[in-house]
């Protein structure tokens, strides 16, 4: 029963099962993979088909589950309708509850899907909906050949390849145990008869629940005709039922994005120690080394180097950058730059063109300016620093006072001594300078050098006056009396 050009879309994804064997005081669904939570993953699947209607059915630990699915709403730009099923009585109850959601007397076509299959994607269901609409389908399941198919409801077939029904796992005989295709639990019906077949199934079964399947063997009763389509790439229908499942479908998910950004011009010289989110965007020779994890909405310039052992969460990288053994979040790295060994970057921190943040320097909501440089053994926070200037080592940035967080402000062209303490809230002008070891506690006029403490005194003979043999002291007189041959006799 092919559908008319005004024919309606409606979208189910099942996704209120407890998934008692994750373990977890966290719902099943909202376990992540590259970033997203596996009921994400089945919803943009879903809304790439554009459907008229869109309904998530959410049970265990919803208020979870619904936060997400609302904020969905922007990212997807369409409404995200949720249905509630309270008692988990089966796959059928859980349709039945999605259906309640949608408009009455509903016509078209209902694909069916699931929470925890994160690798489905939107061209197999679009390849689904075309092989229900062209075969004229009442249902249509999605099923894939495995090598081991425990577990799962296993399609029967007539002597002609007809689809003649689904038999579950503990339900099956010894004979249908041994078929090697396996039913998805991702379906297209016609609606019409979706909301008939489910208020004629029963729970006389093993398990006592509503099953979805049975809806497909009263069509067939009806004599209406029921179809397959099989999915070649088994990962699509793998669900998640336990964390090693999740594991390796997180293992397989990275896979398939490294060798989507391999193969847009991405350099990945160990693929099996580097970890990207779904959301990270990456141009055109990049080199991405070993022990790198790129997260969030991470996004980085052509021909920038990240890496070796480098996590960078939420950051935005520049052309030709260069970021190694590095840990960043919420940050700006801009083009020509360059990062670490060893550098934290923490949210707000902002590095202009060509500058610097070397070794074991920490950041923190600042600015550093073009060609700005901040080298190494360091704290720059609540901060804004100039073009072209240069922060001696082992510098801090006081800005708590304990109570509030104050603000530091170094012009451009300055050059700061090492071991400068600035205490906020101050300013030091362009082109100043800073003695080694200066606090600077006031502001620094452009152009002034500015320096703290008294003339340095050296009282000799401190040590060995008061720390009599001790190794300091003897090394301390050894010395001495190579400097002067005459001190013994003395």
């Amino acid at each position: 029963m092919p559908q008319g050009t005004n024919a309606q879309l409606s979208t189910i994804v099942l996704a209120a099962g407890e998934g008692t064997r994750m373990r977890s005081s966290t719902p099943k669904v909202m376990h992540p993979i590259a970033g997203r939570p596996l009921v994400e993953h089945a919803v943009r699947a879903a809304a790439g088909l554009g459907p008229d209607h869109l309904v998530v059915v959410v049970g265990h630990s919803r208020a979870q589950v619904v936060a997400h699915l609302e904020s969905l709403t922007t990212a997807l730009d369409r409404k995200v309708v949720t249905a509630v099923q309270a008692e988990q009585k089966g796959t059928g109850h859980a349709v039945s509850c999605g259906l309640a959601e949608l408009p009455d007397r509903l016509t078209g076509t209902v694909i069916v899907t699931y929470g925890d299959v994160p690798l489905l994607e939107t061209e197999t269901l679009r390849a689904l909906l075309a092989e229900h609409n062209e075969s004229g389908n009442a249902v249509t399941v999605l099923t894939s050949v495995v090598a081991d198919p425990t577990g799962y409801g296993r399609i029967i077939r007539d002597a002609s390849g007809s689809v003649t029904g689904i038999v579950e796992h503990k339900d099956a005989t010894p004979q249908q145990l041994e078929i090697a295709e396996i039913n998805s639990g991702i379906y297209a019906f016609d609606a019409e008869v979706l909301a008939d077949g489910l208020s004629r199934i029963t729970a006389h079964n093993a398990q006592g629940e509503l099953y979805l399947t049975d809806v497909l063997g009263i069509a067939r009763a009806d004599g209406k005709r029921a179809g397959a389509l099989v999915c070649v790439d088994t990962w699509q229908v793998e669900g998640v039922n336990d964390r090693v499942q999740l594991a390796g479908l997180g293992a397989e998910y990275n896979r398939r994005l490294l060798e989507h950004w391999m193969r847009a011009g991405v350099t990945i010289t160990d693929p099996a120690s580097v970890w990207l989110d779904a959301e990270v965007t990456l141009a055109r020779d990049v080199l991405l080394q070993p022990g790198v994890q790129l997260q969030g909405s991470t996004a980085v310039g052509e021909g920038a180097i990240i890496g070796p052992d480098t996590t960078l969460a939420n950051v935005t990288v520049g052309e030709g950058a260069k970021v190694i053994r590095t840990h960043g979040s919420d940050s700006i790295i801009g083009p020509g730059a360059s990062v670490g060994p060893f550098a934290y970057l923490r949210p707000g921190t902002e590095l202009g063109e060509g500058g610097k943040i070397g070794t074991f320097v920490e950041t923190k909501n600042s600015q550093i300016g073009a060609g700005s440089k901040v080298p190494h053994l360091s704290y720059v926070g609540d901060a804004t620093i100039g073009e072209h200037s240069n922060i001696g080592a082992a510098s801090v940035f006081v800005n708590y006072d304990g109570v509030n967080k104050h603000r530091t402000t170094v012009g451009s062209h300055v050059r700061t001594g090492s071991d400068n303490m600035f205490v906020a809230p101050v300013t030091v002008g362009d082109g100043a300078y800073s003695g080694a070891g200066t606090v600077i506690r006031r502001d620094v006029p452009p152009g002034a050098l500015a320096v703290s403490g008294g003339p340095q005194r050296n009282l000799e003979g401190w040590v060995v006056r008061r720390r009599p043999g001790t190794p300091a002291a003897e090394a301390a007189e050894r010395a001495l009396a190579a400097q002067d041959p005459d001190r013994e006799e003395q």
